[in-house]
């Protein structure tokens, strides 16, 4: 039996609908690429993948917030 991880399945699927022209969009096909992208984020965030990622970000907001001072 294959077990497929819907998180990758998503990421290609939001790779692959990225790549496409931006003047070929329509509203509803910009709608539906944001709803994806927010359903990848959803199932990447409680991951130790996703942890360090939110990590990363926490770090580089904090430099930039203290170069700004």
């Amino acid at each position: 039996m294959v077990t497929i991880n819907v998180a990758a399945l998503l990421a290609i699927i939001v790779v692959v609908r990225l790549r496409r022209r931006t003047h070929a969009r329509s509203r509803v096909d910009e709608k539906m690429t944001v709803v994806l992208c927010v359903t990848l984020g959803v199932l990447i965030a409680p991951t130790a993948f996703g942890k360090s990622i939110l990590d990363v970000v926490t770090q580089l907001v904090a430099g930039l917030s203290q170069a700004g001072q």
